[in-house]
């Protein structure tokens, strides 16, 4: 028997299934209001070199101050790093006249001012990151990411060894500490920390909440939770650009993101372990308590199996057999599944985080570039519910990150005065990014066995991560060539999706439980399924049969 087979007895999806997948949206909507929150902690407002008073300035107004002191660019703004040396009164008579050589401006000497109309304070506004200290606000987000990147790695471990729930309780403990303690920074250094920390806590959110979802449905409905708590992102996504369009304070808005978290605490307390998890690691009577109650509250009084069938379940996942990382590339199928959904995770992030982390060339403030950004990823949602249901996982992924760089690259050759058309063609990429994104974690998921599920999901979350901590870096780029960081994302997402095409199908194939598993179903054939005999009488029947690979049928 098949864990499958056991959750038909049980109720495949039913009131218990519905309450721990609502539980886990909870939670997944904390994700993105930290995730992307640079856009909004970090932002760079508008500023100037501050002034000095001084005795020859007594007799001139503000804005002439400003003339003799500034210079301007070609469209007449004034420069945000630079100030003259020595005041040119010269202007005053005509202010278009030009300095005459480069040595009479100077860098900022005396601080900046900014533009307090968008935002009270940033991290750019309270430690001076701008000018020459521009890499250090983009930094902020790399330290972040480098943060989920070592999560990914450490939890992805932690959950396969201890289980899916403690460690998702864990992580999100130490993420609301360490986001307040980032909200009482006093320094940028304490900051960077902070933040580091907090994306390492996040990032157990992360990788454990779609898999344990997924571990406790049937085949049928697999597809359904991967898409609705993917669409649990996009909610997230914009409640970000309301929570920072009230709250114009950095550290008010850390505690602001933060808090959510204290919420998912109480939610998390109901959602069950895993039962999958427990059978492959022999902790079968945990797991038949868990499965009695999923069986109560599906109204399965019928359900019989006894905690010796499960035991029978576990005998190729016996808990005297450990599983670490380099389990994931000892063996040939596993090995190329690693190496390739490596890459295409990280295509994923570094496109997605590309995009998302630069809310400009939409003509609309950045509150509601925020907000288009995530009202566009549900309808991409809905309609990759339906590709990967029709098409396959395979191509849906591959052809979503593709057309993800397509559209990046589009961009970099429609001329800049067609501000219309390169919106619609940005949205349409987010909406391809997003796409991809969503398909890459049930993609996934599928891929590796029980016993390596969460492993598998931590070495792709680290693959993931990297993109994501150099994606905000790319943009520093854009000083050797304007279109240089456009160019990069939209060759990297080419390339990377792909490698999809390496991958197997897994459209409509049980999960697997151990390494032989994977290691036995043939190359590139896990969605070749036979008609169903006409032997088979009845639902129950046909629902265990469902997903089974053509080799189990005809044994």
């Amino acid at each position: 028997m098949k864990f499958e087979d056991l959750l038909l007895e049980v109720g495949g999806f039913g009131r218990f299934q519905v309450l721990i997948l609502f539980s886990l949206c909870l939670l997944r909507i904390n994700l993105p209001m930290h995730f992307l929150l640079h856009n909004f902690l970090a932002a760079t407002p508008s500023h100037r070199c501050a002034v000095p008073h001084q005795e020859a300035f007594a007799n001139l107004t503000a804005e002439e101050v400003l003339l003799v002191s500034i210079p301007r660019e070609p469209d007449g703004t004034f420069r945000s790093c630079e100030m003259f040396s020595q005041p040119q009164f010269h202007l005053l008579l005509n202010s278009s006249l030009q300095p005459e050589n480069s040595s009479s401006t100077q860098q900022c000497q005396h601080g900046w001012v900014y533009d307090r109309s968008q935002f009270t304070s940033t991290i750019s506004t309270q430690w001076d990151l701008v000018c020459e200290r521009r890499g250090l606000n983009q930094a902020t987000a790399t330290f972040f990411f480098v943060g989920v990147t070592l999560g990914a790695v450490i939890f992805g471990y932690l959950s396969d060894r201890f289980g899916r729930k403690a460690m998702l309780l864990l992580s999100l403990l130490c993420s609301v500490a360490f986001g307040m303690l980032s909200a009482a920074s006093v320094s940028y250094v304490m900051l960077a920390v902070t933040r580091t920390l907090t994306g390492v806590a996040l990032s157990g959110i992360s990788i454990i909440v779609l898999p344990l979802g997924m571990e406790w449905v049937d085949i049928e409905h697999r597809t359904f939770i991967g898409i609705l708590i993917s669409v649990f992102w996009s909610v997230g996504n914009m409640l970000l650009a309301m929570v920072a369009f009230l709250v114009r304070q950095w550290h008010w808005l850390l505690v602001a993101v933060t808090g959510p978290c204290l919420l998912s605490v109480v939610c998390l307390w109901w959602v069950p372990e895993s039962a999958r998890w427990l059978i492959a690691n022999g902790k079968v009577k945990q797991a038949h308590r868990h499965l009695l109650r999923c069986a109560r509250m599906n109204g399965r009084k019928d359900f019989t199996v006894s905690p010796e069938a499960l035991r029978q379940m576990a005998t190729d996942t016996s808990p005297g057999k450990s599983y670490s990382y380099i389990s994931l590339f000892r063996t040939p199928v596993l090995r190329r599944i690693s190496l390739c959904s490596g890459a295409v995770w990280f295509g994923v992030a570094f496109s997605y985080y590309g995009m998302s982390l630069k809310l400009t060339g939409f003509g609309l403030n950045m509150y509601l570039s925020q907000f288009v950004f995530g009202i566009i990823e549900i309808p991409a949602k809905m309609i990759m519910y339906v590709l990967v249901n029709r098409v396959g996982r395979r191509q849906s992924q591959a052809w979503s990150l593709i057309l993800t760089g397509v559209c990046i690259g589009a961009n970099i050759l429609i001329p800049k005065p067609f501000t219309s058309l390169r919106s619609v063609v940005a949205i349409m990429g987010k909406g391809f990014s997003e796409a991809a994104f969503t398909t890459v974690y049930l993609y996934t998921s599928e891929l590796y066995p029980t016993v390596l599920r969460q492993n598998g999901m931590g070495y792709t979350a680290f693959m993931a991560r990297l993109g994501g901590s150099l994606a905000p870096l790319v943009f520093l780029m854009d000083e050797v060539w304007r279109s240089l960081p456009e160019v990069t994302y939209c060759g990297v997402a080419v390339l990377c999706g792909s490698a999809a095409f390496l991958l197997p199908e897994t459209l409509n194939a049980r999960l697997p439980e151990g390494i032989e598993d994977v290691e036995k179903a043939p190359p590139n054939m896990s969605c070749l399924f036979v008609f169903l005999p006409s032997r088979m009488k009845g639902s129950s029947q046909v629902s265990a049969a469902k997903g089974m690979p053509l080799q189990s049928l005809l044994k």
